[in-house]
C-alpha cells in the first residue's frame, strides 16, 4: 500500500459511524451485512449510512453485492491487511516482533 492509499483509508475510518460500520462488517466476516441492518445497529438514517458506506467503498475497504433488493457489504480483508502492514512495516526498525507485534503477513483467519 502506498502513502496516498493509506491516507485515503485512514480518512475513511476517521469518522465515528464509518469506523463503527467497518468494525461491524469485520465481525461478520464473509457473511457481511445489509446496509439497512448496519444503519439500524449503528442508529443512523439509511441515507446517511449509504453515504458512509460509499466513502468506505471508495477507499477500497469494503465491497458490496446485490442480494435481491438489498446491498450486502463486506470488508476487503486484503485491504485491511495492507493498511495494517503499512502502519507496522517500519515498527522497531522493520522488526515488529521487538515491539510485541505479530507480523501482519502471518496466517490469519478467513476474515482477516
Amino acid at each position: 500500500m502506498d502513502t496516498n492509499n493509506a491516507i485515503t483509508a485512514l480518512a475513511a475510518l476517521a469518522q465515528e459511524h464509518r469506523l463503527a460500520a467497518f468494525r461491524l462488517l469485520a465481525a461478520t466476516g464473509e457473511t457481511g451485512m445489509a446496509a439497512g441492518e448496519l444503519a439500524r445497529q449503528i442508529g443512523i438514517p439509511h441515507n446517511t449510512m449509504s453515504s458512509h458506506l460509499a466513502t468506505l467503498s471508495n477507499a477500497g475497504l469494503i465491497t458490496a453485492t446485490r442480494d435481491g433488493r438489498s446491498m450486502i457489504y463486506r470488508i476487503v480483508p486484503a485491504a485491511m491487511r495492507a493498511l495494517l502492514g503499512f502502519l507496522t512495516d517500519d515498527c522497531c526498525q522493520g522488526r515488529p516482533e521487538l515491539c510485541g507485534l505479530a507480523p501482519v503477513t502471518a496466517p490469519k483467519t478467513e476474515c482477516c
